[in-house]
């Protein structure tokens, strides 16, 4: 399935992030922001997708917020006010000024939301399995 794809496809280049470059580097910076971005936006676009796939009703349209929520009451994502804090530090992320906190951000991407992301693709990868065997 080509959304997620392009999902883990993205996560990867996520994380092979250097970190500690970042921290020293503005542009890588806002480079691995920028790749954290558009992981996030591949991420709730995957997990629609895969909801509609599963006859989630409602799955077909939607705010990120919306897909997200639907997704954490259907099953098919974990955590929450993690999700919720991600999606808020996306929103955020293009009126970052100072480095404090492009920092605070880098670390929480590092932390938290790669491995939420891992968590993810690893659950929509079985998911997009179950709804495969279900057509056979």
């Amino acid at each position: 399935m080509k959304k997620l794809e392009n999902f883990s496809k993205c996560l990867k280049v996520l994380r092979s992030a250097d970190f500690r470059f970042a921290a020293d580097d503005e542009i890588y910076r806002t480079g691995v922001i920028g790749q954290f971005n558009l992981t996030f936006e591949l991420s709730w676009k995957a997990l629609q997708e895969i909801m509609r796939l599963h006859g989630a009703e409602g799955a077909e349209t939607g705010s990120p917020r919306e897909i997200l929520q639907m997704g954490y009451k259907l099953g098919f994502l974990r955590d929450h006010e993690i999700w919720l804090n991600m999606l808020k530090k996306r929103n955020s992320s293009v009126h970052i000024y100072s480095e404090e906190e492009a920092d605070e951000l880098l670390l929480l991407i590092r932390d938290t939301f790669i491995p939420a992301f891992t968590v993810l693709e690893s659950d929509l990868t079985a998911k997009l399995k179950e709804a495969d065997e279900s057509w056979e």
